[in-house]
């Protein structure tokens, strides 16, 4: 039986060190393991400036987040802000919406990156049956409770960068053996400097993504208003730092041709080193990191449909828990098949770009948002962030806009559609439980 969201409240156990290792593990993974290659095909060997260029836009929002979050520390994220600052249940919703599709995608994309190329090392079984049975060893982990999730996040995180280490021990092994071509990290391709950069930062972003689902933690998070700033930039600069590493060293010792069309790039840099490691384990460690990445972002896309639920947004159902756990179960359940049944939709890299738009939106209507709240106080310190940041952040989520191909929009398009039909769902007794509809039978 499950617990009424009316009486029940989510348990505050994450610290400091556990908060900035679940950004850090949600941001590193299939961004820079499965994407290297493809952000490649896109700036040449000039990997690291779109990798640069998507810290700078991430952190300008990010920035944005840190004062709302700490301002006003309720689970729900970028919905809550919406509708806080603009008043409007509908646009609160598509907002919320669109930060669930954006997490189910990206969960779908990453169950997709762990059951390729660095799986098909031990087996080669079809996508089709690996991805939906990941996804349901996900669910059962996140159902057991955020402690242990994020306790398995902090083992899972120190593994996948102990695998950006190992590249970078291998790039400096290479670059000693004389492998090295500085001349490639200024190598953008056939296209145009400006032009290689925003194409490849299209992708880039995808890297960064994840660190808003730590905004659907505020209500689990132990001092919340001081913890959450800090454990946000921290592993936002400590991923920045290891990406930029690694991309800089990928195209430093790996002709470009080589890095765009090798399907695990990272993997062939650390053979060809060859550090003496068996073979097969930097594969397991670039499935952990996906695996990380994929559980993180369904205990986001939980917790949302969670908070959604409870603000009358989403079913009731769906906003109670587990009366042992604490978990959301139903929300759980809920989001994991909505994520399976997205497998079935497209590639790894077509989901990724739909995330990002997805995720634009959200993006935008977060920093107008910390603007239009900068005049309603608390009664409590928070962080604060100067108005020129959300403005240059509004500005960064429009140049990426514009390097969306016309097909991203339509399924994004598709998406909040779907979103307004449930809204309009919700208006009509969709987001009553079946108690609350019998009450007066």
């Amino acid at each position: 039986m499950m617990t009424s969201d009316a009486t029940a409240s989510l348990k505050r156990v994450i610290t400091l060190p556990l908060l900035v290792f679940f950004i850090l593990g949600d941001v590193l993974g299939a961004g820079v393991y499965a994407l290297a290659g493809a952000i490649a095909d896109r700036a040449g060997g000039a990997i690291w400036a779109p990798l640069a260029l998507a810290l700078f836009f991430a952190l300008l929002t990010a920035a944005s987040y840190a004062e709302l979050v700490s301002k006003y520390p309720r689970a729900g994220g970028a919905a809550v802000f919406a509708r806080r600052a603009f008043g409007s249940p509908l646009l609160a919703f598509l907002v919320g919406f669109a930060m669930l599709a954006a997490g189910i995608t990206s969960a779908a994309g990453l169950a997709l990156a762990f059951a390729g190329e660095y799986l098909r090392v031990f087996i080669d079984w079809p996508s089709a049956v690996l991805a939906p049975l990941f996804l349901v060893l996900m669910a059962m982990l996140n159902a057991r409770g955020i402690k242990e999730s994020l306790s398995a996040n902090l083992v899972m995180t120190l593994i996948e960068l102990s695998g950006l280490v190992l590249v970078i021990i291998a790039v400096a092994v290479l670059s000693g053996q004389g492998q090295a071509e500085p001349a490639r990290l200024l190598d953008f391709g056939d296209q145009g400097p400006a032009t290689a950069i925003l194409g490849g930062a299209l992708l880039a972003f995808y890297s960064y993504v994840g660190f808003e689902t730590s905004a659907n933690l505020a209500e689990e998070i132990k001092d919340v208003r001081r913890t959450y700033p800090r454990a946000l930039f921290a592993a936002l600069l400590v991923a920045g730092l290891v990406y930029l590493a690694v991309g800089a060293g990928a195209a430093l010792v790996m002709p470009v041709q080589a890095l765009i069309d090798a399907k695990t790039p990272l993997m062939d840099i650390v053979h060809n080193a060859e550090l003496g490691l068996p073979h097969g384990v930097f594969a397991i460690i670039a499935l952990v990191a996906v695996a990380n990445g994929a559980m993180l972002t369904m205990i986001m896309a939980s917790r949302l449909t969670w908070g959604m639920a409870r603000d009358g947004m989403l079913p009731r159902m769906l906003g109670q828990v587990l009366p042992n756990r604490g978990t959301p179960g139903y929300a759980i359940a809920a989001t994991t098949l909505l994520a399976i049944v997205l497998t079935f939709t497209g590639s790894l890299e077509v989901l990724a770009e739909t995330v990002v738009l997805l995720l634009l939106f959200v993006f935008l209507s977060t920093n107008v948002a910390v603007l239009v709240l900068k005049k309603d106080k608390v009664d409590a310190e928070h962080f604060s962030v100067h108005p020129v940041v959300p403005v240059l952040g509004i500005l960064s989520c429009l140049l990426v806009l514009g390097q969306q191909p016309f097909e991203n929009w339509l399924r994004a398009g598709a998406l909040l559609g779907l979103g307004a039909v449930l809204h309009w769902l919700a208006g009509k007794g969709f987001g009553r439980t079946v108690s609350e509809g019998d009450a007066g039978q």
